[in-house]
């Protein structure tokens, strides 16, 4: 077998060492009730759909607080608590894509292809990290850019998703209370702007750690070559 394949098992065990913990099993969780989620808010169930939501953003606060207060910092909960961030937005931005694509008013109709570039970013990074685990490296922890900017598209989409034209649940049972299009668009692209500022800032981190860990494949392959001219 050859020491990268041996290298790439070895990061495989190291990522579940320790896995077993309270924080890790709150990210599973999360995991698994985003479909729950896109399934009770594409069928209607608007109120179910906002309570899911809102027991996986109680789990992503206090998975963190746990790991920290009790030592159950682990690689494979580094790893998983960005994952259920991104799942989620995923959804999230799947579900008012449809919502947005299905409404009557003409301008959301138009406006429905922004979200699509919040699931192309968050395509973009999970192949990233997948391209950078790859090679034996791990990715970095969210930033502040990564912290402020998914706060805020959580913060926002659930706005739009409790008092948003047609989509809202609350705006449903008091129209009066219904955003204007224009202030949801704003919302919106205030969101973006930040998603993507927070990209932009994981972009020289990943290609250092991508560059360095090919140059020390190099520099690593390059040694038994120089054993053998001698010889």
């Amino acid at each position: 077998m050859s020491e990268k394949n041996l290298t790439a098992k070895e990061n495989v065990k190291n990522i579940f060492d320790g896995c077993m913990t309270v924080p890790n099993l709150l990210s599973v969780i999360r995991i698994l009730l985003i479909p729950v989620f896109a399934v009770l808010y594409m069928k209607g169930y608007i109120w179910w759909a906002v309570l899911v939501l809102a027991v996986s953003g109680l789990s992503d606060f206090f998975d963190g607080k746990i790991a920290r207060k009790f030592n159950q910092v682990s690689a494979l909960g580094k790893m998983l608590d960005p994952i259920a961030d991104k799942l989620t937005i995923f959804a999230l931005a799947i579900v008012l894509y449809l919502k947005f694509k299905s409404a009557d008013s003409p301008s959301m109709k138009a406006f429905a292809w922004v979200f699509l570039l919040f699931i192309v970013k968050d395509i973009i990074m999970l192949l990233g990290g997948l391209a950078i685990i790859s090679r034996g490296a791990r990715p970095a922890p969210a930033a502040i850019y990564g912290k402020v900017s998914t706060f805020a598209f959580y913060v926002i989409m659930l706005l739009i998703i409790a008092f948003g034209p047609e989509v809202g649940a609350i705006s449903q049972l008091n129209p009066s209370l219904t955003l204007p299009e224009i202030v949801v668009y704003i919302l919106v692209i205030i969101a973006l702007i930040l998603t993507f500022v927070a990209f932009a800032s994981y972009i020289p981190d990943a290609a250092r750690q991508i560059l360095n860990k090919d140059k020390k494949t190099e520099s690593d392959g390059s040694e038994p070559l120089e054993e053998n001219s001698e010889e």
